[in-house]
């Protein structure tokens, strides 16, 4: 079956522009022209992933990825803003959004962008408790099939490039990673130097698995350097 894109964007150049190479990619689509229509569809159906305007009329782009990840749905989120400004970036990613592309875009890019996030949350369900791949640190457990993180036994809501972050920093834990790292290993294009969106994710991360967001004890900052994930466990 077909995984299935909302596209939401106000200008009916653009969506019928989007709506054509999505399709011409092998998904089906459906289209919101306001945030609200956004919101509503969304609740609704499900939806493999979508593509958010930031400026719409009724509710902005950034107040619908914030209402949507309030209400724990996690369908991941490719940004579509005019404001080339970094500020707005950041802002998208800090409430949620997976990803984000600046216009004017290329449509080929969007494509590309868009297999690039639906790759990375692809996870076979199929598996069966006695397959199920478990890093495990201290009392963090990070499952790479079934995308799914614990903490304390208590699962975790976390964002697919959140949980892409978490896992890279796992699967490398003791080894310094500097932002650079994270940023190919974790988004698998160059953001040109833009390492604030690791700070920002970091900042994510910590705040739902670490015990004392001002003491981190799973991943620690190396000045000048990077991020690094280390057991608690071993100093307690």
């Amino acid at each position: 079956m077909a995984q299935h894109i909302l596209i939401v964007d106000d200008e009916e150049s653009i969506v019928t522009l989007l709506k054509y190479n999505i399709e011409q990619a092998g998904f089906t689509t459906e289209v919101a022209y306001t945030g609200k229509e956004a919101l509503e569809k969304a609740n609704e159906q499900t939806f493999d992933l979508i593509v958010l305007d930031v400026m719409l009329p009724e509710m902005d782009g950034m107040e619908v990825c914030k209402q949507m990840r309030q209400k724990q749905v996690q369908t991941p989120i490719l940004m579509l803003t005019a404001k080339d400004d970094e500020f707005d970036k950041v802002l998208g990613l800090e409430l949620g959004a997976d990803d984000y592309l600046t216009k004017p875009f290329s449509p080929r890019e969007v494509v590309a962008r868009i297999k690039a996030i639906l790759r990375r949350v692809t996870y076979h369900s199929n598996s069966t408790e006695e397959e199920r791949e478990c890093f495990k640190i201290a009392d963090l457990m990070v499952y790479p099939e079934q995308y799914e993180a614990t903490v304390k036994g208590e699962g975790l809501i976390l964002t697919p490039k959140e949980f892409e972050l978490l896992l890279y920093l796992t699967r490398n834990k003791g080894r310094v990673l500097s932002r650079d790292q994270l940023l190919s290993a974790v988004w698998n294009y160059d953001f040109v130097g833009d390492t604030r969106i690791v700070d920002v994710h970091i900042s994510h991360l910590r705040e739902k698995i670490e015990p004392d967001t001002k003491k981190p004890v799973y991943i620690k900052t190396i000045r000048g350097l990077g991020y690094k994930m280390e057991d608690p466990s071993k100093d307690a």
